[in-house]
């Protein structure tokens, strides 16, 4: 199989129509799905830019060196993707179509440098870590932050740096500037994604409230992005914390009528391994090949993340404090 060629596992539909007109106003941290009746009306997902960046891209033989020999002579890689909203995954003419988005991208071009295809399957962003260790994947893609607890168990290879941030409805709370303490978030409700550094950090945190005296904070947990569009849109959360370039590129769109509230805390974001994968060195070196190039550069800039840029790959960095 070629390194261009993306071959995609039949998907579980989640009532696939809804779920087309969902990604502009996509809130969780990296879900994938819908349910039915989540969609407000007039929500449509932005096209994705039609430059390739990507198709340029050529193996490099001493990168694809790197791999193990069985996987050069197998020629693909599992990957599990979840495909949740732009810029980083999405499904931009509905989930009978390919998804696109900057990490769909950075994928297909690592793979290009490494002279293997993919075999994408698109799964749930709570179920990818575990299948990992389960060796249903080779990889894992879906905006996953870099964290001390993760690193437990995964293996990473950096190909970007984003992190968390917040964003509410436009009108709908007081909360209006910039959140850079969780004690600002005293009293309200907050809304994100199952199994994500968000829903870890809120956790983790709630007793800064009762010891600033004030009323704790309300954590509710979704694992659908239109369960949590709606909950926002309907007044039943008051806030969404979520990735910083997913929130700040919704912000834009007006049909989102959200307003991002800043960066909270700045995350590396990487590929995801089994502990102990042979893969990861050849895949630092194909990230660092495609910044050497170009490449990555055109890819960032193709998705509006051109400020989350990092100047090289790395394997299991320390997150940061």
């Amino acid at each position: 199989m070629s390194a261009r060629h993306v071959r995609t596992r039949p998907r579980r539909l989640r009532a696939a129509v809804v779920t087309a007109l969902l990604p502009v106003l996509a809130l969780t941290a990296c879900g994938s799905g819908d349910t039915p009746g989540t969609t407000p009306a007039g929500a449509q997902a932005p096209p994705a830019p039609t430059d390739d960046p990507v198709a340029a891209v050529r193996k490099v033989d001493s990168v694809a060196a790197l791999l193990p020999a069985e996987v050069r002579r197998a020629g693909t890689l599992r990957i599990g993707s979840s495909i949740g909203f732009p810029p980083g995954a999405y499904y931009p003419n509905g989930q009978d179509k390919p998804p696109a988005g900057q990490d769909i991208d950075i994928a297909e071009a690592v793979a290009k440098v490494l002279g293997v295809g993919l075999e994408r399957e698109d799964a749930s962003f709570e179920t990818i870590l575990p299948a990992l260790g389960s060796g249903k994947y080779d990889v894992g893609t879906g905006n996953f932050g870099v964290t001390t607890a993760r690193l437990k168990t995964v293996d990473f290879v950096t190909y970007i740096n984003d992190g968390q941030g917040f964003a509410v409805k436009k009108g709908g709370t007081d909360l209006t500037t910039k959140v850079t303490d969780l004690t600002q978030l005293c009293g309200l409700t907050i809304g994100t994604g199952a199994g994500t550094t968000f829903e870890a950090t809120l956790n983790a945190k709630k007793e800064v409230c009762a010891e600033a005296g004030k009323e704790p904070y309300d954590v509710k947990v979704y694992s659908e992005n239109g369960a949590t569009l709606t909950a926002l849109q309907q007044g039943r959360i008051d806030v969404v914390m979520s990735t910083i370039n997913g929130l700040r590129h919704q912000a834009a769109q007006p049909a989102a009528q959200t307003a991002f509230l800043g960066e909270y805390h700045r995350l590396d974001v990487g590929f995801a391994f089994k502990k102990g994968s042979p893969l990861t060195e050849a895949f630092r070196a194909a990230v660092d090949e495609l910044i050497k190039d170009g490449t990555y550069a055109r890819i960032l800039a193709k998705w509006g993340t051109s400020a989350s840029a990092i100047d090289a790959s790395r394997i299991n960095p320390p997150e940061h404090t």
